[in-house]
């Protein structure tokens, strides 16, 4: 959030950093002092972005009735507001208006939610959608840094064993699985129809932000041996019909959005070279030659960036 809030110039007359103990952080050789976060941290605060933990444990449950008390609007990055019905979850290039419905705090959607709708919302605009169903393949960086570290220590493991194994065991295990040379189908804790709580979320933010309940949503959410970006094989059927450039047109034409589709010259978005860019990227858009009105893309983005931070950035400078 720093590091976006530096590289586009935010109109910052002071800084304040919040976390539970106090300490000196350097980031891209600038240092910042952390200060011990407390129900009067908020004074003087106009807009207070929140990164901590979920939960009632969490800073946003904690501390953002303090800080809306206090005067500041709050852009929660955590998901314990997403679905309250008081609350607005934007998504910039999508429905920007909602800001002005706020009550003291908004919320930052789901990172594997945000780059979905963006590469979607012009086309709904268009010939609308029906149905959507998702497969996403998201990677380690989404479940933190430690989710990084084990994936490293899984592939070393691995390596040093000359592939004589690919199953190994380590020590600090974050993840339900082992991820290294692996995929799984695990992300968050199985609830409803079996669906996980990752997999809820693609479904009922999708229909908060469109604002519409009657889209079809079906996920399944996967994480995979990358370091940074979120995948997404998305299918959907629009309610009228169009053509696959018609859609490159209209995709290439929108915000936050870059096409990337050659697949002839083995051109279409890897999470490898998305890392550190801030748009959402597309490409493998082609029609569904059995499915009427069916259409498949292939989505990428930084899930740090647009699906986390940058999206909170951009919510403060279309609030201010």
């Amino acid at each position: 959030m720093i590091r976006c809030l530096k590289k586009r110039s935010f109109p910052i007359e002071n800084l304040s950093i919040f976390a539970r103990s106090s300490r000196t952080i350097n980031i891209d050789g600038e240092n910042y002092q952390i200060n011990v976060i407390s129900d009067d941290s908020f004074s003087n605060i106009d807009i207070a972005l929140f990164a901590g933990t979920e939960g009632e444990k969490g800073a946003a449950v904690m501390y953002a009735k303090s800080a809306i008390r206090s005067g500041a609007i709050v852009i929660d990055n955590g998901a314990d507001f997403r679905l309250d019905p008081e609350v607005p979850l934007v998504v910039p290039e999508v429905n920007p208006k909602d800001i002005k419905k706020h009550k003291g705090i908004i919320a930052n959607p789901n990172c594997s939610t945000i780059q979905m709708v963006v590469a979607l919302w012009p086309i709904y605009k268009k010939v609308g959608i029906k149905r959507i169903i998702v497969t996403t393949f998201q990677a380690s960086s989404g479940a933190g840094r430690a989710a990084i570290e084990q994936l490293n220590e899984e592939i070393l493991k691995i390596v040093d064993s000359d592939f004589k194994t690919i199953s190994v065991n380590i020590s600090n295990k974050v993840l339900p699985q082992q991820l290294g040379y692996n995929v799984f189908p695990h992300i968050g804790g199985f609830s409803d129809f079996d669906y996980t709580s990752e997999e809820w979320k693609l479904v009922r933010e999708t229909h908060k932000i469109m604002h519409d309940k009657k889209i079809k949503i079906s996920a399944t959410c996967v994480r995979v041996p990358v370091k940074t970006g979120h995948s997404e094989a998305i299918y959907i059927e629009t309610k009228e019909p169009i053509e696959p450039n018609k859609v490159r047109d209209i995709l290439s034409s929108s915000a936050g959005l870059k096409v990337i589709d050659d697949p002839k010259n083995n051109l279409y978005p890897m999470p490898k070279d998305i890392e550190g860019k801030d748009e959402v990227f597309v490409g493998r858009i082609r029609k569904d030659p059995f499915v009427k009105n069916g259409l498949w893309l292939w989505v990428v983005s930084d899930n740090l960036l647009k699906g986390a931070a940058l999206n909170a950035v951009q919510i403060a400078e279309h609030l201010i």
